[in-house]
C-alpha cells in the first residue's frame, strides 16, 4: 500500500501521481485505509497546488469502479452538474435548470450531494422538499417515467465516500472531489453539461471528455460561475463547439451578481427556488435558469440551436411545465 507520508512528500515535491498511483489513493481512501489526519493532509494538498489530467482521470477512475451502478440506457438521460467550489452562493441553478430541461422534454437523471462549500447544495433543497432519496434502479425507474427526472444522491451511490465524507465537511473548503462530481454519474451516462469553476478545469475537462464518446458540453463563466450567470460572457467547450459567448448573443440580458444569490437557509433557498417555478422569479433568476437549460437542450440535441433551446426552456418554465415535473417527481418518489 502507498503510505500517505511517502504520497506527501512527493506531492509538497510538486512530483505529480501516475494515474494509476492516483486510482489506488483515492481507493485506500474510500476504503478507511488512511486515518483523518492523513486524508486531510491530502485533501488540502490540492487547495495549493493544480491537479493534472492523470490524478483527476485516476480519481475518477477510482470513484466509478467502486459505485453503485445504475442502467438508465434505455432512456437517453442527461445530467447538469456544477462542479461547485466558485464561492458565489447563488440560488440552486443547474437543479432548477434540470427541472426546465425536463418540463422541455429530455429525460434527466441528476447527480448531487448536500452542500460542502455552500450552504444549500442539491440534495438539501431537494430533501427539504420532500424528495426520498433511494439507490433502487426500479424506484428511480418509476420517478423517472413519471416526471421525465430522477435524482442520485451521491453517498447512496459512492457509499465507498462515507469515510472521507466527514472530513470534507470539517474543512468546508472545496476540494477536488468538487472536480469529481460531475464526472462520476453512477448512470455512466452520454449526454451532460458540466460547469466547471476555473479555466484550467476547462482544459482539464475537455482533454477527459475528448476521451468518451459523449455528448457534453463544458461551461464557465469569466468571472468565476461554474454555469451561466448572464453576469458577463462565458465560455462553453463541447465537440463541436469552443466560444466565447454573451448575454446578448442568447437574447438575453447581462444580469446583476446580487440578483442571484440564494438563501441564508435551506429553507430561504427552497423558497427562491419554488419562487422560480411558480412565476415570481425576478428577471434575473428566470433568465439564468433559462440559459442554463436552453444550452443543455442544445447540448442533448432537442434543440438544433442554442437559440431555439432557449425558447424551448423559456416555454417549459411560463407553462408551469418545469414546476409540474417537480410536483410529480416529489409524490412519485414518496410513494416508492
Amino acid at each position: 500500500m502507498l503510505l500517505m507520508k511517502d504520497i506527501l512528500n512527493e506531492l509538497f515535491e510538486y512530483t505529480s501521481l501516475s494515474r494509476e498511483q492516483s486510482k489506488e489513493i483515492l481507493t485506500n481512501l474510500a476504503q478507511g485505509r488512511y486515518n483523518t489526519s492523513e486524508m486531510a493532509a491530502f485533501l488540502t494538498v490540492y487547495l495549493m497546488r493544480s491537479i493534472t489530467v492523470h490524478e483527476l482521470a485516476g480519481f475518477r477512475d477510482a470513484m466509478l469502479n467502486l459505485c453503485v451502478p445504475i442502467n438508465m440506457e434505455e432512456y437517453d438521460v442527461m445530467d447538469l452538474c456544477g462542479t461547485g467550489g466558485d464561492g458565489k452562493d447563488t440560488f440552486n441553478i443547474s437543479t432548477l435548470a434540470s427541472f426546465i430541461v425536463a418540463g422541455a422534454g429530455q429525460m434527466v437523471a441528476k447527480h448531487g450531494n448536500n452542500g460542502v462549500s455552500s450552504i444549500c447544495g442539491s440534495s438539501n433543497l431537494l430533501q427539504h422538499l420532500g424528495y426520498r432519496f433511494t439507490n433502487e434502479e426500479d424506484k428511480l425507474k418509476k420517478v423517472l417515467e413519471a416526471s421525465n427526472i430522477c435524482f442520485l444522491h451521491a453517498p447512496l451511490f459512492h457509499p465507498a465516500m462515507k469515510n472521507v465524507a466527514p472530513v470534507r465537511k470539517e474543512l468546508g473548503v472545496k476540494t477536488f472531489f468538487n472536480m469529481l462530481g460531475p464526472m462520476v454519474n453512477p448512470t455512466f451516462l452520454k449526454k451532460q453539461i458540466v460547469g466547471v469553476f476555473s479555466l484550467e478545469l476547462v482544459r482539464l475537462y475537455g482533454y477527459l471528455y475528448q476521451q468518451s464518446d459523449a455528448d457534453y458540453i463544458i461551461l464557465h463563466s469569466l468571472d468565476g460561475y461554474d454555469e451561466i450567470s448572464l453576469t458577463g460572457n462565458f465560455k462553453m467547450t463541447g465537440p463541436n463547439d469552443d466560444a466565447i459567448i454573451s448575454p446578448s448573443e442568447l437574447g438575453l440580458d447581462q444580469v446583476n451578481a446580487d440578483e442571484l444569490k440564494g438563501g441564508n437557509t435551506v429553507e430561504e433557498s427552497a423558497r427562491i427556488f419554488m419562487g422560480i417555478l411558480n412565476g415570481k422569479g425576478n428577471s434575473a433568476q428566470n433568465q439564468v435558469a433559462i440559459a442554463n437549460a436552453g444550452v443543455a437542450l442544445y447540448c442533448s440535441k432537442k434543440a438544433d440551436t442554442i437559440e431555439d433551446g432557449v425558447a424551448m426552456a423559456k416555454e417549459s418554465l411560463e407553462s408551469k411545465r418545469a414546476l409540474q415535473c417537480l410536483t410529480t417527481f416529489i409524490e412519485t418518489s414518496q410513494k416508492n
